[in-house]
């Protein structure tokens, strides 16, 4: 295990996997996985988005993405509109129920991040957020 845990990447992906599945068993209860948690997330960010630029921010397949804003659509948190500059297209927006979930698991997810982040200090975890942060701008724009 040790020359695993040399290798930054494996360890950032080992990482992931594990906050993955913390914020899934967390998210368990509602019938949501964490990839509907991000669309809720992104979707708190916009005034409405379309299901291909929703797909292409978050990185996931548009075929995925049309089955997750169903899945939404159907507990009440997310909603298609007509967009307004193309009556031909939809846009997927936040519900009122949408925020108020989101509202209501601002504490659980913060629970989780805590305990993923348990080792360190409050300095560290603003450092490693930094610095994630400042990876993800850069390489997740990459193709």
């Amino acid at each position: 295990m040790r020359g695993l845990h040399a290798d930054t990447g494996y360890l950032l992906y080992r990482l992931g996997l594990r906050s993955g599945q913390l914020f899934n068993t967390f998210l368990q209860e509602s019938g949501l996985r964490l990839r509907h948690y991000a669309v809720l997330r992104f979707l708190a960010t916009s005034d409405g988005v379309l299901q291909r630029e929703l797909s292409a921010q978050l990185g996931y397949d548009p075929s995925a993405i049309v089955g997750l804003v169903d899945d939404l659509e159907k507990l009440g948190f997310a909603e298609r509109r007509p967009s307004p500059d193309d009556r031909r297209s939809r846009i997927v927006v936040l519900s009122e129920d949408g925020r108020t979930f989101l509202r209501d698991t601002d504490e659980a997810g913060l629970r989780v991040t805590n305990d993923l982040l348990g080792p360190l200090d409050a300095t560290e975890r603003d450092t490693l957020h930094t610095l994630l942060r400042r990876i993800a701008e850069d390489g997740l724009n990459q193709p």
